[in-house]
């Protein structure tokens, strides 16, 4: 039996969909799903696939066209020198790929260095590969960002990969062009994979996204990871995709792909198509209104009395992650923190969060709330919070 399995946790993301389900017309800021509908670019694209019956096995790789264009993405906006399309491997979207990635480059007991706080899938999929995960602190003192020497301190023998996210979930940090070129070097002379989580690369408030495949040298040992979700509001249609320049870790990665999923929905895939080959103004305007949403959540949580949360607008993604007063705690005792606020708002504002100590140890005392919902909601929610810390509203 597979008893492995029995050590890899769920995320604290499904009790808590479990607890929302019972609530009563709830504001759901537990989930990373954006408001936005997908382009018509998108849903076009998709009804044609369906008129015209594309609904057969497909390459196992994805769809040539849709390979062909996200190579020229990754070469035009990326700056990452993909020569060939058929380094590219389309996913069942982001956590899809990760999977893919930890089974395709881990052997038993290897290591992986993860940010902490991290989106807990990551820390689950290199598990499920029977490797070892591996948390460095992101420090808020820092804007989320890595100690590099306290980086390069978690390397030992077995370490085999580093684990980028940047922008981070849940943190919202971005790391600088300086931190990148460092932890390339670390990799280089550590002989390390990297593989660059850049979901969140289309949503950065300040400073810029850079992928660490773009420096010199660092295609050859990067695995970029991306996703439909986030930049098109794909979150339901389930589309990723990866490039991988080395033959060897591609062929392994396309051996998961094909005992996973076989193809990726074909219509989904068609889907994709026409998200590249349509009009790109909806990510200005998508980061332009989440922008806008950031700010408005940060100003009513500045207007809750004794200080009860705190914490900097992130620089990138969509979340708040809010430091909680060390002083608050709600009748009775609770082992941790922020499990306690995050079932306290669930039960009495009806405000869906996720607890900091589900991203890792440095999570504990924070709580994270998607800013990505509508107004409407995000006003309700605060609404519904400051009445639950005496605010008048």
């Amino acid at each position: 039996m597979a008893v492995y399995l029995d050590s890899v946790p769920f995320s604290g993301i499904i009790r808590i969909r479990d607890l929302m389900y019972a609530i009563d017309k709830p504001f759901r800021l537990d989930q990373g799903d954006v408001s936005f509908d997908a382009p018509d670019t998108v849903k076009a694209a998709m009804t044609r696939a369906i008129a015209d019956n594309k609904s057969h096995y497909l390459q196992t790789n994805g769809l040539p066209r849709l390979r062909e264009l996200i190579a020229a993405k990754l070469r035009d906006k990326n700056h990452i020198p993909v020569d060939d399309p058929e380094h590219v491997l389309v996913t069942n979207g982001g956590i899809h790929g990760v999977y893919m990635l930890c089974h395709a480059l881990l052997e038993p007991g290897d290591e992986v260095i993860v940010p902490d706080p991290e989106w807990p899938p990551v820390v689950g999929n290199i598990l499920t590969a029977k490797g070892v995960a591996v948390p460095c602190p992101l420090h808020e003192s820092l804007g989320w960002r890595y100690d590099f020497d306290e980086l390069e301190s978690k390397i030992t023998a077995k370490t085999r990969v580093l684990y980028l996210n940047s922008p981070n979930n849940p943190s919202g940090g971005v790391l600088t062009r300086t931190d990148l070129e460092r932890i390339a070097a670390i990799a280089r002379a550590h002989d390390l994979w990297v593989i660059s989580d850049e979901a969140y690369e289309d949503v950065v408030f300040e400073g810029e996204h850079i992928s660490i495949a773009s420096l010199p040298g660092m295609y050859d040992r990067t695995i970029p990871l991306y996703t439909f979700s986030k930049s098109y509001a794909m979150t339901g249609l389930r589309l990723g995709y990866v490039s991988i320049k080395d033959p060897k870790v591609r062929d392994r990665a396309k051996k998961v792909l094909f005992y996973t999923a076989s193809n990726i929905a074909s219509v989904v895939q068609y889907g994709g198509i026409g998200a590249l080959e349509g009009s790109q103004a909806c990510i200005d305007d998508f980061r332009t209104e989440l922008r806008a949403r950031r700010d408005l959540f940060y100003a009513g949580i500045r207007e809750i009395e004794g200080g009860v949360f705190s914490g900097k607008p992130p620089a990138g993604a969509f979340y708040a992650f809010l430091k909680i007063d060390p002083a608050w705690r709600p009748d009775g005792a609770h082992q941790s923190q922020s499990w306690a606020m995050a079932e306290y708002l669930i039960k009495n504002g009806r405000i869906g969060c996720v607890p900091g100590v589900d991203f890792g140890p440095s999570g504990e005392g924070h709580l994270r709330l998607c800013f990505a919902r509508d107004r409407a909601e995000l006003t309700g929610a605060l609404n519904s919070m400051k009445q639950l810390f005496g605010v008048a509203v």
